[in-house]
């Protein structure tokens, strides 16, 4: 447990201030369609959040645990607080929706319901309902004979209060459930969305044909979406996920979202038989899953209403029809994500599917894209004949049944596939690739802090590091090894592992800071800081006079600037165009300095999956990394400091406004630029420009 628990700050409370910040950049001067971007990954986060995390306290309180964390607060206190935060926050979505909605009113692109329609309108969506609606939707009758459905996880659907056309006193419930397969927003055309409730709220006495509609109410429901699996008593793990996914489509109720008007008999309908706390009730006087805002965000007619949009570039030494084994024979190879492109990567799995050369590819899977250029060529290079070994972790949360279905695709093609590891999960970003040349073997590795998909690498923020130095090739060999054999407490040379190394290291790292006094200097980037036992080390590192600086995107458990504990120590977060996914750490007097992972600093990161923490040795590559903190420290534009108090404050721009993202964006489209006119100087200047000064 934590030495000092006033540094401490809840996780899900401080989960919630991350979403909030997201949700705070539709305060800011970004285009409309932006705005409608924001509101829908807030919504989605909001999503997972319930499924997952409100879920497990629930559980916990549910089993009568009242353990008292770091931050001292119960599953009771938490589930109080957060409940109580969420319910103000609701407040603070729909007005930013109504304000997006009224703003793109006056761009000309409209959210009308059915009833604000004009008569042509009208009929087209009548159109649409009898052609596309009505043989996908299910109208469901409620009675003696009809018992309360199944409603799956995230389900969409408009309760019904009708009654008897001839008998006007009988009044019955239903519902009409709103095909996934359908379209949230209906497009009436090329400017009008319309949400699909309204029509369907329109049709209703034509779906319940003999009945006339008193009221209803659109409703969606979110269910407890954890999976457990017992893997040591798992004969057949694939079939015992299998089952698992089936059984998240009837977990528990933890949220019910509803119409703020909703009809007072329909909810009580509702609600007797779903029992969902009324503090778990959620009434909105904006559309429910705006999570699908999507559809009309991305309308091409009105891009103009959206950021230009950037093109990853592909620059030196990966350029003017390389050879990937070549350029990574002469020298290690930094990319950063998505400024660069992501093909070099995919390129490195499909060259090596194709070299005669080539005996052996060994990958981690974890998140891949539904239709993956890296898995086709591993499916065709195991169909030729090579060696292939590919860990997929089946026990990716929401990726499981795409993971599940390349499994197997990569099985019947002859690839061997790791499933997991027991009680772990695997979520080290490895690929190696061993070549014959002559009578020797030539490994090249790639190794980054983002998974193997191309669709995230345009809009996460990544690292991504080619080598073929033997320190690194005995260590990947080792790291497979262990994930295909029985190898316990396996230790690497010059990478590290989690679960045995990562924490050992990065603790290790911070005393090495601590005993420098005030010449010792900490930067780390990450996704989420949780773990009691550094957040301990760095505030003694703090108290020793090391200056610390941590960019942590999400949940950050630390709190800084507190007299006497962890006054050394700077914490910001950067919410902008792109997902900050890197992971990134800076120790002054290490060597090397610099280090990539794909490891949070999170129990479950250190303890409980395999990760890899990687050194960076080339001085050009550090200064490029050191570079990209040191802009992120700079920006003004799209961060946020916190404070002691937990909250965080936006950074405030000076005369100079410095957006991180806009910058390299800018700065990769310069050295583009200078590849067509002189291929040298390009790669000077990539080498030796500062992002700030030269952009």
């Amino acid at each position: 447990m934590a030495e000092d628990k006033s540094i401490f700050i809840n996780r899900e409370l401080s989960w919630l201030r991350f979403n909030s910040r997201v949700l705070a950049q539709c305060e800011k001067d970004i285009p409309l369609l932006e705005k409608l971007k924001f509101l829908a990954i807030y919504c989605t986060n909001l999503d997972e959040f319930y499924m997952i995390r409100i879920a497990g306290l629930k559980q916990l309180f549910a089993a009568g645990l009242t353990n008292i964390g770091s931050d001292e607060m119960s599953p009771l206190d938490q589930l109080r607080e957060i409940r109580k935060y969420l319910q103000d926050e609701q407040s603070v979505l729909e007005k930013h929706y109504k304000n997006a909605k009224n703003e793109l009113e006056k761009q000309g692109l409209f959210i009308k319901n059915y009833d604000e329609l004009d008569k042509s309108l009208k009929a087209k969506c009548d159109e649409y309902f009898f052609s596309n609606i009505l043989p996908v939707i299910v109208p469901i009758a409620v009675d003696a004979t009809h018992p309360f459905p199944h409603l799956n996880n995230l389900s969409f659907s408009l309760a019904v209060k009708l009654s008897d056309i001839n008998r006007p006193e009988i009044l019955k419930y239903g519902m009409i459930r709103i095909s996934r397969v359908l379209p949230r927003f209906t497009q009436a055309s090329e400017n009008v969305y319309v949400p699909i409730e309204t029509i369907v709220h329109r049709h209703a006495e034509e779906i319940f044909p003999g009945y006339k509609l008193i009221s209803s109410c659109v409703f969606r429901v979110t269910r407890n979406a954890d999976i457990v699996i017992e893997e040591e008593e798992a004969d057949d793990f694939m079939l015992m996920l299998e089952q698992g996914l089936k059984l998240r489509r009837k977990g528990a109720f933890v949220r019910l979202q509803v119409d703020k008007n909703a009809d007072p008999d329909i909810l009580e309908f509702l609600n007797s038989h779903m029992k969902i706390f009324h503090k778990d009730i959620y009434f909105s006087s904006v559309p429910l899953t705006l999570s699908s805002l999507w559809e009309i965000a991305t309308n091409k007619d009105f891009s103009h209403l959206a950021l230009a949009p950037y093109a990853p570039k592909t620059l030196p030494p990966f350029s003017n029809g390389f050879n990937i084994f070549d350029v990574i024979d002469r020298e290690d190879v930094l990319l950063l994500h998505p400024y660069e492109s992501f093909d070099p990567v995919i390129q490195f799995i499909k060259e090596a599917s194709k070299d005669p050369k080539v005996i052996s590819i060994r990958m981690t899977l974890y998140r891949v894209d539904k239709n993956s250029p890296i898995i086709q060529a591993l499916i065709d290079a195991a169909s030729d004949g090579k060696q292939v070994t590919v860990m997929v972790e089946l026990k990716a949360r929401f990726d499981e049944e795409n993971n599940l279905h390349w499994a197997k695709a990569l099985e019947d093609a002859g690839a061997h596939v790791i499933y997991g590891i027991t009680g772990f999960k695997v979520h080290a970003k490895v690929s190696q690739v061993i070549r014959q040349v002559g009578d020797k073997l030539k490994f090249y590795m790639h190794l980054g802090t983002g998974n193997y998909n191309a669709n995230s690498a345009k809009i996460y923020t990544d690292i991504s590091l080619f080598t073929s130095r033997d320190e690194f090739a005995s260590d990947t060999t080792t790291f497979f090894h262990i994930l295909s054999g029985y190898n316990k407490n396996r230790r690497l040379e010059t990478l590290s592992m989690s679960p045995f190394q990562i924490k050992e290291r990065v603790i290790e790292k911070i005393r090495f800071e601590a005993s420098k006094g005030d010449a010792g200097r900490i930067i780390a980037k990450m996704n989420a800081l949780v773990d009691e036992d550094v957040i301990d080390e760095l505030v003694k590192a703090s108290n020793a006079g090391v200056k610390i600086d941590l960019i942590v995107r999400g949940v950050c458990c630390l709190r800084p600037n507190v007299a006497g504990k962890s006054q050394n120590i700077r914490v910001r977060s950067i919410i902008g165009k792109y997902l900050e996914h890197a992971r990134i750490l800076y120790f002054k007097h290490a060597e090397p300095k610099i280090y990539i992972s794909s490891a949070d600093w999170m129990p479950r990161n250190l303890e409980r999956r395999l990760e890899l923490m990687t050194p960076i040795f080339e001085q050009r590559l550090q200064n490029r990394l050191l570079e990209l903190l040191e802009l992120q420290l700079s920006d003004n534009d799209l961060a946020f400091e916190l404070t002691n108090s937990g909250e965080y404050e936006k950074v405030k721009a000076g005369e100079n406004a410095i957006n991180s993202h806009e910058i390299l964006e800018n700065y990769m489209n310069k050295i583009y630029r200078s590849v067509k006119k002189d291929s040298d100087k390009a790669k000077a200047d990539l080498i030796a420009t500062k992002f700030v000064k030269e952009s």
